[in-house]
């Protein structure tokens, strides 16, 4: 065949020769089979330093597992395939059951089988409560939906053990590393735990809740008692109890509430409807209907609120737990993808405007986490009067703004993907819908303000604890004592105002205790590079209102390259 004869068959119009149309060029390689321990620098430093050094083999086997496609999948499809209430059986029998994908309860299993739900009460030793914080945000960090009846099984240990003879009966139950989705008999030999306090007509005013229990005999601290009313908001429905808030003679009491009674049959525990929610898909929440519904009577008549205190200061503590590992999904994922990704020449990682907002990422996602665990080591049993008052102040301050800074972070992080991170097929569109819940859950913003204030005006030894903790870092720099100056100086004022000016100013002071903590911590803690950049950027002249706005001079490699 001749030169033209070769060229006219290559541009035979009948026969065009073959394109390529959608090769797949500079996108990222899934982010999977990868240890999200063993890469949380920052995480694996805190859990050391902590006490919990020897929790490292158990956090890298779940980091291990949680990092693989299997395990990602199934957070994927229990987000995505939600929830479905049954209210009856194809026979017509009342059943109000909630059937979940099986993702989720694969997941839920892997949870309570490495202990994330109620270690720490199981081997109390000092950092057990480290140790059962890092794995909780490791599952958490991949799939949050399930941490909410995890959150709370491991919560209400301490209110259970107000009532030694109902904690003998479903104190070993909590603990157990089995899980079954299935309600089952009184035989049961696991339990997970739910918790329903608020009424429509009073949210986070409990004492106006109007649920009534009525005594089925005696009465009194382990009675039994008949429950009546709505509640308005139920996660978890289909754990196996719940505490629950009723008024009861003497004024509003604790219940625990189970799903099925000690002959076997269902008690009354009517699932009207399941929430649908911004985020948190997976986890199904519902209004509930109480008539005439067993319950027995934990703590003393009229002393609820103070018997499920406990209980909700540990379901706070996961909501900054929750937030944190929410952080740190977003920055591996962003981290991930502008690694992977040229544009102009170069990664998008190493563009300078690129970089400045992943570094500031990675503060905020260092500052949550060391926070985080500090707090944790504050929950362990060996914990004195002043760790005790310490936490019981930094718990909530921690919780106002560590919560709040998740959805800002996680859109940020979002917005590195570009449209890829807008679409559900990547987890940051889930993460961004996910991280308003934990601001919502056990308290919103101004309800944890106020709990501030009335911490430091009833529990005067929680603000002298928090200052000593905050002020273990005066003299390293600068800023930071003039901050610490700052918050004095505003506590001094707050302790004399009126009680309108106090809830007027308590959300400023709020945010000035919660970065002088995070920043104390970082000093003493962290490399200089993270801890001054952190200074600069949250409380020097030079700081922004947006991520990404950080001071010249900041060492953004050494930042991103622990995260």
């Amino acid at each position: 065949m001749t030169t033209t004869e070769s060229t006219a068959i290559e541009h035979d119009p009948v026969r065009p020769a073959p394109h390529v149309t959608h090769e797949v060029l500079n996108q990222a390689a899934p982010r999977v089979d990868v240890n999200e321990y063993t890469l949380n620098t920052v995480l694996d430093e805190a859990v050391r330093r902590h006490d919990a050094a020897w929790a490292v083999d158990d956090l890298t086997e779940i980091g291990a597992l949680v990092g693989t496609a299997t395990f990602q999948h199934d957070a994927q499809l229990a987000d995505t395939v939600t929830p479905v209430l049954h209210t009856f059986d194809r026979w017509g029998h009342r059943i109000d059951e909630v059937e979940y994908h099986p993702g989720y309860h694969r997941i839920m299993s892997a949870a309570v089988a490495h202990g994330v739900h109620t270690s720490a009460w199981a081997d109390p030793r000092p950092g057990a409560n480290v140790a059962r914080a890092a794995g909780f945000m490791l599952f958490g960090q991949i799939e949050a939906g399930h941490a909410c009846p995890i959150s709370m099984t491991n919560a209400v240990i301490p209110s259970l053990d107000l009532q030694p003879d109902v904690a003998a009966l479903w104190r070993p139950r909590a603990l157990s590393r089995s899980y079954s989705p299935d309600l089952g008999g009184p035989d049961k030999t696991s339990a997970v735990f739910g918790m329903s306090m608020t009424e429509k007509q009073g949210g986070s005013d409990v004492r106006a809740n109007t649920t009534v229990a009525v005594p089925a005999g005696r009465g009194g601290p382990g009675a039994e008692y008949l429950l009546t009313g709505h509640k308005w908001f139920c996660s978890a429905p289909m754990s196996d109890a719940f505490l629950v808030l009723a008024q009861a003679g003497g004024g509003l009491s604790c219940f625990l509430v189970p799903r099925v009674l000690p002959d076997g049959t269902r008690n009354v525990f009517r699932i009207q409807r399941l929430k649908d929610k911004l985020g948190n898909k997976s986890n199904a929440s519902s209004e509930i209907e109480l008539d005439g519904t067993v319950g027995v009577m934990i703590g003393e008549p009229g002393r609820g609120v103070r018997t499920i205190i406990e209980m909700v200061a540990r379901t706070r503590l996961d909501c900054v737990l929750g937030s944190t590992a929410g952080m740190r999904q977003s920055m591996a994922e962003a981290l991930w993808h502008t690694r992977h990704r040229a544009a102009f020449g170069r990664t998008l990682a190493d563009q300078p405007a690129m970089a400045s907002v992943l570094a500031d990422l990675a503060l905020e996602s260092e500052a949550a986490t060391v926070t985080a665990i500090r707090l944790a080591r504050a929950h362990d049993d060996d914990a004195d009067d002043t760790e005790r008052a310490f936490r019981r102040l930094a718990t909530a301050v921690a919780k106002y703004w560590i919560c709040k800074r998740g959805p800002h972070h996680a859109y940020e992080a979002l917005e590195c993907l570009g449209g890829n991170g807008y679409t559900e097929a990547f987890p940051l569109a889930r993460r961004y819908r996910e991280q308003p819940v934990m601001a919502v859950w056990e308290g919103s913003g101004n309800v944890i303000a106020l709990d501030v204030l009335r911490a430091m005006t009833r529990e005067p030894e929680c603000l002298a604890a928090f200052d000593a903790e905050v002020n273990l870092a005066r003299g390293a720099d600068a800023t930071l004592d003039a901050h610490l100056d700052r918050v004095r100086g505003q506590l001094a004022e707050l302790a004399h105002s009126d009680a309108d000016v106090a809830q007027l100013r308590a959300r400023s002071v709020v945010e000035s205790m919660a970065l002088a903590l995070q920043a104390s911590l970082l000093v003493r803690f962290s490399p200089a590079a993270v801890a001054d950049a952190f200074v600069a950027a949250r409380l020097g002249e030079a700081r922004g209102h947006e991520y990404g706005t950080l001071p010249a001079g900041v060492d953004m490699a050494a930042i991103t390259a622990r995260h």
